[in-house]
């Protein structure tokens, strides 16, 4: 059988590692797939040939990537130039000429994915994103096709390797935030400019998915709470594994009786839970599902080929089901279109969860009396408190109180109040806990 000509976008870190994958497992990906698939017609502004392994194959190489998605002997697009323009009118004419799309665009899916699904839907042509989601770790198939048999609870997961890597090095080497980030940048780990990574919107975006995902929703990014590492000190770092719990920086989302929670923030998670021991620029996502109970989903979440791997796995299944009738096809979000739900996604006020507090008190008695009676006062209960000794010649001393779970609006009550006594100096350092049972 004639292989499949497919038009690639993009030959930077994953364009260069999808050539350089399908070149060598070329036998074993027909193998797999019943046809060969042949790059046939690529566009790059700029690559370095001399680095990818399998370039003399492709037919045609040039700098238009439009020329490429109209080319009409191509039948399927990937798609691997990253951000919004001019990616979305890329992808949105190969489906209008009939094509199948494969990205590992996150942004793109998380932003514009409902107007793209509903132009693939309209023209019978199917879009796949499995690599927009932590890299090689194949967790859309997982929750889309492994788990469907499940109603899933929740999902929470490590879904950005550099903010991981400084969180880790944190915690392991006693460093600060700033020279960490600093290291990150120079191992390349990290962008000149970080903010997507650090600031939490890379992460965002691949939990918007995985909602969609696991709940049958519209992708909503806008509805996204977000809160980034930053502020994250090395006294917060200390403090949590004193009390047992190690800081990851975790999207978690979860279906409850009011709505659909989806947030990315710190979180302290106790130390024995196998995802707080998931360390460097690894990913890991941990889902539980009614019937099946908690799994977890491990891997690299970035790279050539671990990106190509999982952009691969896609290719292999369009050229699967090419012949397959179009509604008889995984739907794009999980759940057929006419299926897709309209639950309501919680404000972060209504999200309830535990907290870590940290504030500086005077040193002297009756202060935690007067902390723990503004807690008590707005049902917030305590489950640990821990009093640091005063450094030499200071009157303040740090108090850290781990709570129970509460109502986040009344956390944001009980800290205005807390502020405004006058034995407390400064801002008061928060950090959301999950137990993740």
């Amino acid at each position: 059988m004639q292989a499949v000509k497919v038009g690639l976008l993009g030959l930077g870190t994953v364009g260069s590692g999808t050539v350089s994958v399908l070149s060598r497992n070329a036998k074993e990906i027909t193998r797999r797939a019943g046809r060969g698939i042949q790059i046939s017609h690529a566009a790059a502004k700029e690559y370095n040939a001399d680095a990818i392994t399998g370039l003399d194959q492709i037919e045609k190489i040039s700098d238009d990537a439009f020329a490429v998605v109209n080319d009409p002997e191509v039948e399927i697009i990937i798609e691997l130039i990253g951000g919004y323009s001019p990616a979305k009118e890329l992808v949105l004419e190969a489906i209008k000429n009939g094509k199948h799309v494969v990205t590992a665009n996150k942004a793109l899916i998380a932003i514009h994915g409902n107007e793209i699904f509903a132009a693939a839907q309209k023209k019978g042509v199917t879009v796949a994103f499995e690599a927009a989601v932590a890299g090689g770790i194949p967790i859309i198939k997982a929750i889309r096709e492994g788990l469907a048999a499940n109603q899933i609870l929740w999902a929470a997961g490590i879904i950005n390797g550099t903010s991981n890597f400084i969180l880790t090095e944190m915690s392991e080497k006693g460093r600060d935030f700033d020279s960490v980030l600093k290291e990150a940048q120079d191992l390349g780990y990290a962008e000149a400019d970080p903010s997507f990574d650090v600031e939490g919107i890379d992460a965002a975006h691949k939990l918007t998915i995985i909602s969609s995902i696991a709940f049958g929703i519209p992708l909503q990014f806008e509805k996204t709470y977000i809160e980034g590492i930053a502020n994250i000190e090395q006294q917060d770092v200390v403090y949590a594994a004193e009390l047992g719990y190690r800081i990851k920086h975790l999207g978690i989302t979860r279906k409850t009786e009011k709505g659909i929670e989806m947030r990315v923030h710190p979180t302290l998670i106790p130390h024995r839970r196998l995802i707080a021991n998931v360390d460097g620029v690894m990913n890991a996502v941990l889902v539980k599902g009614d019937a099946v109970g908690p799994t977890l989903y491990y891997g690299a979440g970035a790279g050539s080929e671990p990106t190509a791997s999982a952009v691969i796995a896609d290719l292999v299944d369009i050229v699967r089901a090419l012949t397959s009738d179009p509604e008889n096809r995984v739907p794009h979000l999980a759940f057929q279109a006419n299926e897709l739900s309209d639950m309501p996604i919680l404000p972060m006020e209504e999200v309830e969860t535990a907290y870590y507090l940290r504030m500086q008190a005077i040193d002297r008695p009756g202060v935690l009396a007067e902390v723990t009676a503004i807690l008590g006062e707005l049902g917030i209960s305590i489950e640990a408190i821990l009093q640091k000794e005063p450094k030499e010649g200071a009157s303040h001393v740090p108090i850290i109180f781990l709570t129970q779970r509460v109502q986040e609006k009344n956390m944001n009550e009980a800290i205005e109040k807390i502020k405004k006594l006058d034995v407390i100096e400064g801002d008061i350092t928060r950090i959301r806990m999950e137990s993740l049972k």
